[in-house]
């Protein structure tokens, strides 16, 4: 049987608690919230925390999901993944994340496992890292010296790596809302709950004025298959000021296929996660414009 490696245990009952404890117990000491991402890494001994900083009684402070009158949706990093799949608001104006939510592990994961949990972990097949990226989202943390605002692109440093310092908690995401703007995730993985085999997001923004729909601004981006944040980038760059067609949306497909480099197991071949990259991309840039035009339209534009 897999065992974690002993470790002492710290309840937090208030954020600058939690904080005080990290900066006091130093590098060795890791929060702990949901723990479905967590303890496995420790049953397998990837994660050796000495200490562990149980932070589930800072659910009030932490687990909100709000929309505020400025047009920014705050996620607070406590906030379960059931909550999000369950938020309408959120649903309403971002449908990414429910997309998302709904292919994310199983109900007992989704009951328990929290934003904050996916987002630090920075998994490269973890869906929810790139739901924020494709989002622009902001990441606001807590540290001995005071709170800062962290951009998703500055957050994600690398393969389980994030911008926090040792001493630093996340407190919640924040994703600024855009006019004619909506998004969409896709996801093929081999059975319910399973990580992906590959999976995709996109937002998109459309032209008030044009007289057929039109690309002001995208943002694409791909789970589970090694991209190239580069090519990403010029990919989504390059779909400014683009019809919303589907030639430009095949486009698309190929370019998101050319800026990745999956690795070959048993979940699928290198070829086929790289058709499966096209293809999703495809697909969640269509049902981003889908979207816009039908909020547009609710909305009297």
């Amino acid at each position: 049987m897999q065992v974690p490696g002993p470790f002492e245990y710290e309840r937090a009952t208030s954020i600058d608690q939690a904080v005080g404890l990290l900066d006091r117990l130093g590098e060795d000491a890791m929060i702990v919230a949901g723990g479905h991402s967590l303890l496995p890494m420790m049953k397998l001994r990837i994660a050796n925390p000495e200490y562990l900083v149980d932070i589930n009684d800072l659910a009030t402070e932490l687990g909100h999901i709000t929309v505020d009158e400025a047009g920014t949706v705050r996620i607070g990093a406590m906030a379960r993944h059931r909550e999000v799949l369950d938020s309408e608001d959120l649903a309403r104006v971002l449908p990414i994340f429910r997309d998302a939510e709904k292919v994310i592990a199983d109900p007992v994961v989704r009951n328990r496992g929290t934003v904050g949990g996916s987002l630090c972990q920075a998994d490269p097949a973890e869906d929810l890292t790139t739901v924020c990226a494709v989002l622009g989202a902001s990441c606001l943390a807590r540290g001995p010296g005071g709170e800062r605002e962290i951009g998703i692109d500055d957050f994600l440093q690398g393969p389980y790596e994030t911008a926090l310092a040792h001493n630093e908690m996340l407190l919640e995401i924040r994703i600024p809302l855009r006019a004619r703007t909506s998004s969409a995730y896709a996801k093929v993985e081999r059975r319910v709950g399973d990580w992906a085999v590959t999976a995709a997001g996109a937002q998109v923004s459309l032209d008030d004025h044009a007289a057929a729909p039109t690309i002001v601004a995208a943002r694409v981006g791909l789970t589970a298959v090694n991209p190239d944040a580069e090519a990403l980038r010029a990919l989504s760059a390059a779909l400014a000021g683009r019809p919303a067609t589907e030639d430009t949306f095949a486009e698309a497909g190929v370019a998101a296929a050319a800026a990745c480099d999956p690795v070959g197991d048993m979940r699928g071949s290198v070829d086929y996660k790289r058709h499966l990259a096209g293809e999703l991309t495809i697909r969640t840039l269509r049902r981003s414009v889908e979207r816009a035009l039908t909020m547009s339209a609710r909305q009297g534009d």
